[in-house]
């Protein structure tokens, strides 16, 4: 019997650590399953409808196993269509993230330890916030996509390590806001096919909204990726991710900024005003980084007279003008506010995720206000502290040089400072692009600090008349005289 014990393997730990891989992948999909359950809960599908969807997913799954990349590009285009939740986008990535952990391809080891263990917090603090709900079904729908959100965080931080995998997201990104944009600023002003239903009921469609819910949101989504393409223009020495020429910029630039407008979302119109200013005020501040901000400004100013004219020719000036103004439902808004102040201070770990439209007849229009209610004081201090850490994150990639694999720092620290004004107006925290900012800024800052591929800020201590750094001092020769080291003269 001693012999035959002997004789018996003990288990590797590459076998240990495959096993702990099925059983995480084997949990997500079990989670997957219950989310996707408790959200289709509420509707009828028929029995055609759901076979057909059942057959989609596996054909993904299998797309997923022998094409990775893929199916992430996939995934990626889904962003554009976000009609409800969990979206199409949801599903694909919870299937790769399933996928990137059985084959050992969801590591986390890029993401900094204190981003680590604030999501772990922030998933706690959801958990605590969960005993004290109105409806069990819409707290464990909300937090399925909440969860889901931030782990989509943390696999795309640790997939974004190439310059390669950057371009699958830029050009994937761009094209569908491209799309996004031209299709729904035509259905705006012309009879086209399916006009009712790419604009959505939404203020009787008179905004644009494309595949999304919400114009407050699809405005929002196209500014991150305009600024990308805009620092991609004018930051010659960051790696060509897009091989688009002068006049293709100009254009995708002049779609994304009509898309921004005819969204007609003040919110979307402050966040691309202050994304801008602070991509340029950060472009600015590098070598010989002024005068191509001034080009770059120019342009812009080019691209908004352009912006005019073409207001004016859809007479869209008048809607526009009376945007601009209070609206009769702002009174509304802003005591859904007040309500959601109150219930954070009379609720300490808060009401509950997904709660707080059973408390009020109106959204919270504002995420600092949701969190607050239906999380407590620790939920709001987590949110507050992954701004500003992600915030700092992003204001040292700039002072560094340190692009995400040609994605530029500039563009995404005007992108997450328009998030941030974004966030105090509009209930941003299911937003899948805000995620994927916070995912390019945190990979960005988990490169290794190797030569950077765009220039650092100015350093006005060590600069030289001509613009040049000094020469770097030679190093002390150490002279070796009988065996004995000599003292360097």
């Amino acid at each position: 019997m001693t012999e035959l014990v002997a004789r018996m393997a003990a288990p590797r730990p590459g076998d240990l650590g495959r096993a702990a891989r099925v059983c995480a992948a084997g949990g997500a999909l079990v989670l997957i399953a219950y989310g996707l359950a408790k959200s289709v809960d509420t509707t009828s599908v028929s029995f055609a409808l759901a076979f057909a969807g059942g057959l989609a997913l596996m054909g993904f799954l299998a797309l997923t196993i022998r094409h990775y990349d893929t199916a992430i590009a996939v995934g990626l285009v889904l962003m554009g269509v976000v009609r409800f939740e969990p979206a199409p986008t949801d599903i694909t990535f919870a299937l790769i993230m399933a996928v990137a952990a059985v084959s050992g391809r969801f590591r986390l080891h890029r993401v900094p330890p204190l981003l680590r263990w604030m999501v772990a917090l922030v998933l706690l603090v959801n958990l605590a916030s969960i005993t004290d709900v109105v409806s069990v079904s819409a707290a464990v729908r909300f937090l399925f996509i909440t969860v889901y959100l931030l782990l989509f965080t943390l696999w795309l931080t640790q997939w974004l390590d190439s310059n390669k995998h950057a371009r699958v997201v830029v050009v994937t990104w761009l094209a569908i806001a491209v799309v996004s944009a031209v299709v729904a600023s035509l259905a705006l002003h012309f009879p086209i096919p399916g006009r009712s239903f790419i604009n959505g009921s939404v203020d009787k469609g008179e905004r644009a909204t494309a595949l999304f819910k919400d114009p407050n949101v699809f405005g929002p989504f196209l500014i991150p990726i305009a600024l990308i393409l805009l620092e991609q223009h004018i930051a010659r020495r960051t790696p060509r991710l897009l091989r688009l020429r002068a006049p293709g910029v100009w254009l995708c630039l002049l779609a994304l900024t009509l898309g921004v407008l005819f969204s007609y979302s003040r919110a979307a119109w402050a966040n691309y005003a202050i994304a801008i200013l602070v991509m340029l005020a950060a472009s600015s501040m590098r070598r010989r980084g002024a005068s191509r901000a001034l080009r770059a400004l120019m342009a812009l100013l080019l691209v908004g007279g352009i912006t005019v004219i073409i207001l004016s020719a859809t007479g869209s000036i008048h809607f526009l003008q009376s945007r601009a103004h209070l609206q009769a439902y702002d009174t509304h808004r802003f005591a859904a506010q007040t309500l959601g102040w109150e219930l954070g201070w009379t609720h300490p770990v808060g009401v509950g995720p997904g709660q707080f439209e059973y408390h009020s007849p109106v959204a919270s229009h504002s995420t600092f206000v949701r969190i607050f209610a239906e999380q407590g004081f620790g939920g709001v201090l987590l949110w507050i502290a992954l701004l500003l850490s992600t915030l700092l994150l992003a204001i040292r990639n700039v002072g560094l040089g340190r692009d995400t694999y040609g994605i530029g720092s500039a563009a995404l620290l005007g992108a997450w400072c328009g998030l941030i004004f974004n966030s105090t107006v509009v209930d941003t925290l299911h937003w899948r692009h805000l995620w994927v900012v916070v995912a390019l800024i945190w990979a960005g800052a988990a490169r290794r600090p190797n030569a950077p591929a765009e220039p650092a800020l100015v350093r006005l201590d060590v600069a030289r008349p001509n613009g040049h750094p000094p020469p770097p001092v030679p190093p002390r020769i150490i002279v070796q005289r009988g065996g004995r080291p000599a003292r360097s003269r």
